[in-house]
Order: C-alpha cells, then sequence, then structure tokens
C-alpha cells in the first residue's frame, strides 16, 4: 500500500498510523464470504477467458475489461475497500480483502479457493518470478511462483514472520536472498535480509520511516525512508541521502531496464496532506539522488515505468509525463484526465495510472471513464464509461 498522507506514509505507512494500518484491512474481519461471493466463485465454463484482464475496483465489487477494446466483460460484486495487484501471470490478480489476499482468476472473472488469511494485508511484490505478500497484522511474509496458479490449486510458499507486526514489505531475488522491513506498529527503522534457509546475512537500521519497495537494473532493491533510500545491492545495505534533512520516499518503481529509481519526494513532515510536485531518481549505481520538478502534483497511484525503462508520472493536472530516468528531461507530455486533486483520504479515489507493455491505462473516476494509450506515440487507444467510477486499477502481468 502507498499512502500520500505523510504521518501515516512515513512515519507512523503509505499507502495517521493506527489509523492507517486498520484501513489496509479495509473493513471488518468476518471471513465468511457473502451469498454474492459464493456465486461468483463458480466458473461459467460457458463464458469464453477475458482477454488481456484488466481488473478496477469501484464500491460494492470488481470490474473485470477486455485489455484491448476496454469492453467491459464481467461485474463481480464483492464489498468493503478492495486493492488489486497482478499476481505474476496472464489470468490472475490477487486482491487485498477484509479477511487477508485472494486470488482472482482475471479471466474466468471468478476467485479461486486459494486465500492467504490475516488481518490487514499490504503491499504485494512481484520479482524474479516470484512474488511475495507481506500481511500487516501478522508480519507474515509468503512468496510464490505464480507459474504454479495455472492449475486452480495455492501454490508451495516460503515462509517468514517479522520479529514483530508491522506496515512492511517483501522482496525475494533470484537468488533466492529475501529482504524485508524492520520495525513495529508504532516505529518502522529499517530492514534485514535473509538466505534461502531465512538466515539473517545482513541488516541496516538506519532508514527511518521504511516504506516501499522497486527493484533496479542488476536487483539492486530500493526502500523508501525519511531521509533517503536504503539500497541493498551485492549482498549489503547502503544508503542514499536525501538532499533535504527532511526528504522522503516513500512511494517507488523501478525496471530491469533502467539502473535509476522512480520514487516520490516529501519534505514536510508535519503536513496533513502533502502534494509535492517534485519526484526523486535515485541512481543505483552512482548512489546519488537527482529531483525533477514537474510544476504539478501527484499522487502515490501516479507513478510507474514504460517499456524502455521510462519514468511515468500522472499529474494533477491531468498529464501523463514521461520522463527520462538518466537525465531527468521530460521527453514526452500526454494529455491523459482533466485536472484532479488528490484526495485527503487515501482509500478515496482519484485518477490512477497503471502500465502493462506500452500500453498505459489511466481511469477517471469522477467521470466514471478509462483510457488506454500507446505509449510510444502517445495516442489514446481506446475510451470507456463505465457504471461507477473505479478506485483501484491493475490486471494481468506475466513474468517479471
Amino acid at each position: 500500500m502507498i499512502r500520500s498522507t505523510r504521518a501515516g506514509a512515513l512515519t507512523g505507512t503509505v499507502f495517521v498510523l493506527a489509523a492507517s494500518m486498520a484501513l489496509t484491512a479495509c473493513g471488518t474481519e468476518d471471513d465468511s464470504p457473502s451469498g454474492a461471493e459464493e456465486k461468483n466463485k463458480k466458473k461459467d465454463s460457458a463464458s469464453a477467458p477475458v482477454h488481456a484482464p484488466l481488473v478496477a475496483s469501484y464500491d460494492g465489487g470488481l470490474y473485470v475489461l477486455d485489455g484491448e477494446s476496454l469492453k467491459l466483460e464481467r461485474t463481480v460484486e464483492l464489498p468493503g475497500f478492495n486493492r488489486v495487484n497482478p499476481a505474476g501471470d496472464k489470468d490472475h490478480v490477487v486482491v487485498s480483502t477484509d479477511s487477508g489476499f485472494r486470488l482472482f482468476d482475471a479471466a474466468q472473472a471468478a476467485f479461486t479457493d486459494t486465500e492467504f488469511k490475516g488481518a490487514k494485508p499490504g503491499h504485494v511484490v512481484r520479482h524474479g518470478g516470484k512474488t511475495v505478500l507481506f500481511t500487516d497484522g501478522t508480519g507474515e511474509v509468503h512468496a510464490f511462483d505464480p507459474a504454479h496458479l495455472a492449475d486452480g490449486k495455492k501454490p508451495e510458499t516460503r515462509d517468514y514472520t517479522s520479529a514483530e507486526a508491522h506496515h512492511g514489505v517483501a522482496i525475494e531475488l533470484t537468488n533466492g536472498e529475501l529482504v524485508s522491513t524492520l520495525g513495529t506498529e508504532e516505529k518502522r527503522t529499517g530492514a534485514l535480509a535473509l538466505d534461502k534457509g531465512n538466515k539473517e546475512i545482513a541488516r541496516s537500521e538506519k532508514c527511518p520511516g521504511v516504506h516501499g519497495e522497486a527493484a533496479a537494473e542488476n536487483e539492486v532493491v530500493g526502500l523508501g525512508c525519511e531521509d533517503g533510500v536504503l539500497l541493498f545491492k551485492n549482498g549489503e545495505f547502503t544508503k542514499v541521502e536525501s538532499p533535504d534533512e527532511y526528504g522522503a520516499v516513500g512511494t517507488q518503481a523501478g525496471t530491469d531496464h533502467s539502473p535509476v529509481l522512480l520514487g516520490d519526494y516529501f519534505t514536510d513532515p508535519e503536513a496533513e496532506l502533502e502534494r509535492p510536485t517534485r519526484v526523486s531518481l535515485i541512481d543505483t549505481e552512482k548512489e546519488k539522488m537527482k529531483l525533477v520538478d514537474l510544476g504539478t502534483s501527484y499522487s502515490f497511484r501516479s507513478l510507474a515505468r514504460g517499456p524502455h525503462g521510462e519514468a511515468l508520472v500522472l499529474g494533477t493536472n491531468g498529464v501523463l509525463h514521461v520522463i527520462d530516468p538518466a537525465t531527468g528531461k521530460i521527453e514526452k507530455r500526454i494529455e491523459a484526465v482533466g485536472k484532479w486533486q488528490e484526495p485527503l483520504d487515501w482509500q478515496q479515489p482519484r485518477p490512477t495510472l497503471f502500465v502493462r507493455d506500452h500500453t498505459a491505462y489511466v481511469s477517471d473516476p469522477a467521470k466514471r471513464k478509462l483510457h488506454s494509450f500507446d505509449l510510444d506515440s502517445g495516442e489514446k487507444l481506446k475510451s470507456v464509461t463505465l457504471p461507477k467510477g473505479t478506485n483501484e486499477l491493475s490486471g494481468t502481468v506475466e513474468g517479471h
């Protein structure tokens, strides 16, 4: 979860503290699915699979759309505030509900029987052929190979439990090393690294308010701090300092195509909701940070990476900014939606960016619209008006 309120995101995560962590769970803790959900779980064998599915949450359920035509193919009822993330294969997404992480077969628009129960399901991280779930309420980490979701059974997992429950995140590298955050419900301080057998091999507690992660080229992992970014590279932790005494990074976006991470950037620790206009570019090779002023604010759902490593930021001026991560130059501006303002409550809808291959999908909840754009040409490809305004936006993404 990536929050925009500084107190919750970076001093207390982003996705303040007790409230934000409760909101991560989003609702009650009744594990019983509704009758509507049970009906939705039953797959209609006569229905054709949804092509390249997109999944958008709305107040009361999920919309499943064709990723090319943007045709609304199915509507699935699901009460509460629900979050959606790619599971790592061509068919599934992970839905964070009030009872835990649930696997949703987006191609068939039906929930599977696979669920990872636990209060306050948080970050879902895909990297190196593994998908890692972090449950804030328990501190549990579950890592699995998304290729094993195809048979509909619960995949075998690598499990780890943090010393104390906290709003955290974890990522598994291709060599089997696991990087996971350190903290408590009141304070988060850094991260540790474990070998394949979950034995600690490295630790750093020099990352106050640790929140969010991303992986850059050569599997360098970045973790956001209130004063910079903590890197894990070559088996060791190192720190990239912010240019400001309080220069907080939380949400990040990385890619295998660039050594530079894209991050947000906040400088007011007292703000109820800071609306920054600068983003950070963290060079993981040179271990330096560069700031780029967009001239417009953005939200935690505004950051993504393009197919060539481009840094992408959806501004509140309605423009999708395409940035060269090496130089910080804004190379292209794509008129995506109208002007908007980030709401104070991080759970409330706002325009959201989701990128898959060469296509950027941008929601406009106030107008109940969803658009797709070709990132290479900047051309708008499709638009659709939905029955209700959407909140979160995601889809299937095969491979890492």
